[in-house]
């Protein structure tokens, strides 16, 4: 059910105002262009600028437009675990298929921190959960002894992986069993990392060029590299050129000039230098997208 091509979905704005419009029609081109699943309200999605309303706004949107099209997993985490099952109890209330739950952030829990977390938040919920281990933004890592006693967990059915250790990829999966869903956290990792035993991305190119990210994913779980390898040839300017300036501001700059969404993001997200929208010009005519 959680592989393949998911976006992290970015959440359009028009001025200060979250676009609900915008984002459901945003959903409605993923799902038509063959993404396997949606992410909303992660960090693509600003959802540190977002208010609490904002937040559960936009994932009972996606709900509601997805109708089980495609399986759900709602941005549910905080550096507050209180704040993370309320986010979680909203979710689950929705319909949404899962929960993606970030290594708490800027406290820099322990290990033995990380297990009461995410053992408190799997207390309280029915809904699968997937580990978001970033340590570049959450400071804190998740050790692979840590993931793999969370892994007995009933609830605790995977990971996005933003480690950028390609390695983990298979200490995990020794360590947390081959059942263990490994997804990767970055893009230009994602065709290697399904080799070591991942089964998808939580991908911010999807949001830009999503049949390309899904055709990718379809061939590497297919056992078919060098069709899946054809492709990423063609993304992997795209992925480096999205992360030339502050994300999202360079996917928003790229999906406005597909004619998407506008580029609006909020403050402390600056737009994109001319450089950044230069480099996102060549990448996307690179890829043929434009």
């Amino acid at each position: 059910m959680f592989r393949g091509s998911m976006p992290a979905l970015v959440t359009p704005f028009k001025g200060d105002a979250v676009d609900l419009d915008g984002f459901a029609a945003h959903v409605e081109w993923q799902i038509s262009e063959g993404s396997h699943g949606l992410v909303p309200v992660g960090t693509t999605g600003e959802s540190p600028t977002l208010s609490h309303d904002e937040h559960y706004a936009v994932i009972s949107k996606c709900v509601e437009v997805a109708a089980k099209r495609v399986p759900v997993i709602a941005g549910c985490g905080s550096n507050d675990t209180r704040t993370a099952l309320s986010h979680l109890a909203h979710a689950e209330k929705i319909g949404a298929d899962a929960a993606l739950i970030v290594v708490p952030y800027y406290n820099k829990p322990s290990q033995a921190g990380l297990i009461a977390h995410f053992t408190a938040l799997h207390e309280a919920t029915s809904l699968p959960i997937i580990i978001y281990n970033i340590p570049g933004r959450s400071v804190a890592d998740m050790s692979v002894e840590t993931m793999a006693q969370l892994a007995q967990l009933p609830r605790i059915i995977g990971v996005k992986d933003a480690t950028g250790n390609i390695a983990r990829v298979a200490q995990q999966r020794l360590a947390c069993g081959a059942d263990f869903i490994q997804l990767s956290g970055n893009d230009d990792m994602a065709l290697g990392f399904n080799a070591q035993g991942g089964v998808g991305a939580i991908s911010v190119t999807a949001n830009v060029a999503p049949a390309l990210c899904a055709q990718m994913q379809e061939a590497s779980l297919q056992g078919d590299y060098a069709a899946a390898l054809a492709i990423n040839d063609r993304l992997q300017p795209l992925h480096a050129a999205l992360f030339a300036d502050a994300s999202p501001g360079p996917t928003k700059y790229a999906l406005q000039r597909l004619g998407r969404m506008t580029p609006d993001v909020r403050l402390p997200i600056a737009p994109p230098s001319a450089a950044a929208r230069a480099g996102v010009d060549a990448a996307l005519a690179h890829a043929g997208l434009i």
